[in-house]
């Protein structure tokens, strides 16, 4: 068996690396910055081999003590077999896995069990297992998808304050607080959003998960109909008792009074996080190496 398993979560907001033995026993841990390798791939990996090293040298290791371990890496934006290559070919291990983050994550929470996994932070994860059939909806990036993300719930809300301005409907204490951010003035969401990524707007999903629990009519409205693509995206799942739903991410715990009642009766907390996911599955590629079968 390997001496080190190490395991990667990353995400448009930033990474998480957890550095185990080979039992699973975590030895260190680290956080980085952001890891997509869609938006900015150079950056995502800078981001993880920052983080590497940091957990290393939290042992009293530096990075190439590493190296004949075994990894996995979740990280967004991996849509394909060659993004998975370009990532693995930046980090010569023993063996290295490179997966979508909602490999990670469905792990992390659900462990083998079946069930569902909602989880959002910058982006979306909707994602399960039934009977040994991997379940997926949506996540394929802010551009095109990831509603109910916080960025979603950001881009959304800046989408309201320029209709409050246009007088095309009325402002709410959470959209004249986020007008005031940009001195009132249009242009200045416009000059953000001509280079905004996720994790900018994401930036702004706090306020609104506050303003929705303090009864703001915007930030209510954004959060209902973040939680009405959740319940659409589940009904298309098939989702049914004896299902259970796992909430996880920065955003995705917010939902949970939003959704419909049955599926809040199905919630239970999540058994682990992504990266502890990853972990796992680096033990099972470890084992897997050490009986010659990878």
């Amino acid at each position: 068996m390997a001496s080190f398993v190490i395991g990667c979560d990353g995400g448009g907001t930033g990474c998480r690396i957890a550095i185990a033995d080979a039992r699973g026993r975590v030895l260190a841990q680290a956080t980085g910055g952001p890891a997509n390798v869609t938006s900015d791939f150079n950056f995502a990996i800078a981001s993880v081999r920052a983080a590497l090293s940091q957990a290393a040298a939290n042992m009293g290791l530096c990075l190439p003590d590493l190296m004949g371990g075994v990894a996995h890496f979740g990280l967004a934006g991996v849509q394909s077999a060659k993004d998975a290559a370009r990532v693995a070919a930046e980090f010569p291990f023993a063996k290295i896995t490179v997966t979508e983050d909602h490999v990670i994550a469905v792990e992390g929470a659900l462990g083998s069990a079946d069930g569902v996994l909602l989880a959002l932070g910058t982006g979306t994860i909707i994602a399960g297992r039934r009977g040994g059939r991997s379940l997926r909806i949506g996540g394929w990036g802010l551009q095109l998808s990831d509603d109910a993300s916080g960025a979603w719930l950001g881009r959304s809300l800046l989408q309201r304050v320029l209709l409050a301005h246009d007088g095309m409907e009325p402002f709410s204490p959470l959209t004249e607080a986020c007008f005031a951010r940009f001195h009132h003035d249009p242009r200045g969401l416009v000059a953000f959003a001509a280079t905004a990524r996720p994790a900018d707007y994401a930036g702004f999903a706090p306020d609104v998960v506050a303003a929705a629990q303090a009864g703001d009519a915007v930030g209510g409205a954004l959060m209902q109909h973040g939680a009405d693509y959740l319940a659409r995206a589940l009904a298309v799942m098939g989702f049914a008792a004896p299902d259970v739903l796992c909430l996880s991410g920065g955003v995705g715990p917010h939902y949970a009074p939003f959704l419909p009642k049955h599926v809040q009766r199905a919630i239970v907390a999540p058994k682990g996080q992504g990266v502890d996911g990853a972990v796992r599955l680096a033990q099972g590629h470890a084992r897997a190496l050490a009986r010659g079968l990878a």
